[in-house]
């Protein structure tokens, strides 16, 4: 039920050729609105099937929907189709107030060549307690060739038990809950997004849009992948193995107090400043010895080892640009030399410099 001070939106579809439709709505009953939006097609190659709930996150459904959707659209064909789904089928209220008028699950008709994708909001812990969505979820999935999840969307994968045994990540503030509700799951805080064998899970919401990319990718070629990127003004692709969040929020969520949460963002700015123990304990007001005791209980690491994280990441940031020289990136991050960059990244990410531009360095041209 919907409070009387929502912004509800009626989606109402009106076909206008086999490819096409209009979506029409209404804004409070006062503005008119209308938008072109891709229709399912007759014939398709591979259904992407969005299952929601009450309480689902509009983006976790349509960011990944849209590129299936600008796929096509490339392609020249109708190689996807991108019903969104729900239990019962009808109307389902996202988190933003817009009503999204779904299929019944069970009359999607999935087969090997089709995915699942479930989709995360403040409504999923509700949603693994109804045992016959669960239950639709799990024949779903045997007959689907892929399943997955964006967000917080893996719970349900685990309600399923589709997690079992899997390595899987979500987004970072619910890692260490989905480790504890599915201690038969790998749960990996840190990746953009993981695919283990069938099952693609995914961090924060953009993150299924990196998802989206993959499958993409995975059906079609790297070619068609760049393109979708260009054309949806994101990074072409963000490789699963890339981060979710940076050593500098990492470093902060260490931190058990907070006590040192100021000094690690000025030691973020300040990279080619004095970041020796002596230095930084001056500037908490410590002595060198209590400093360096204190720093190590409150985050679990020495001085030393978080300023060449610190170090490492701000590299990482900028390797990531081509333009920019190895020798530059390693005086601009306080490492003084790229050898002594290169021990650095060795030693804490298990690649050299310029392995990691190799991997994640985007052209400008990929970006417009």
């Amino acid at each position: 039920m919907t409070s009387s001070n929502a912004s509800v939106i009626a989606l109402t579809f009106r076909p206008v050729s086999n490819c096409f439709c209009w979506i029409s709505w209404r804004d409070n009953g006062i503005n008119d609105h209308m938008l072109p939006f891709s229709a399912k097609p007759q014939q398709i190659e591979s259904c992407i099937a969005f299952l929601t709930y009450p309480g689902v996150k509009l983006l976790d459904v349509t960011g990944p929907l849209q590129v299936f959707e600008d796929a096509n659209q490339l392609l020249g064909r109708a190689a996807y189709s991108t019903p969104i789904a729900s239990y019962y089928g009808g109307p389902i209220e996202t988190d933003a107030g817009v009503l999204l008028n779904t299929r019944r699950l069970a009359g999607v008709g999935l087969d090997e060549s089709d995915t699942l994708m479930i989709a995360g909001g403040g409504g999923v812990h509700t949603a693994c307690r109804d045992t016959r969505l669960v239950q639709a979820i799990q024949r779903a999935a045997e007959k689907a060739g892929r399943v997955s999840s964006t967000c917080t969307g893996a719970f349900l994968l685990g309600a399923a038990g589709l997690l079992d045994g899997k390595r899987a990540v979500t987004h970072w503030r619910h890692c260490g809950q989905l480790a504890d509700n599915y201690p038969d799951c790998d749960v990996d805080p840190d990746p953009i997004f993981i695919e283990d064998g069938r099952v693609w899970t995914s961090a924060g919401v953009t993150a299924g849009i990196d998802l989206a990319l993959a499958m993409v990718e995975r059906d079609h070629g790297r070619e068609l992948a760049l393109e979708l990127a260009r054309s949806l003004l994101v990074y072409v692709k963000r490789p699963g193995g890339q981060s979710q969040f940076s050593e500098a929020l990492k470093q902060q969520k260490r931190s058990a107090t907070g006590r040192f949460d100021a000094l690690h963002f000025w030691m973020k700015d300040n990279l080619t400043a004095d970041l020796k123990v002596e230095a930084l304990a001056e500037r908490s007001g410590m002595s060198p010895r209590n400093f360096a005791r204190l720093y190590t209980e409150d985050t679990g690491m020495t001085p030393a080892r978080a300023v060449e994280q610190f170090r490492v990441d701000a590299a990482r940031a900028m390797l990531e640009n081509p333009n920019v020289s190895i020798k530059t990136v390693a005086n601009q991050t306080g490492f003084g030399n790229d050898e002594r960059m290169r021990r650095s990244f060795a030693r804490l990410i298990g690649v050299t410099p310029q392995a990691y531009r190799e991997r994640f360095a985007v052209e400008v041209t990929d970006l417009v």
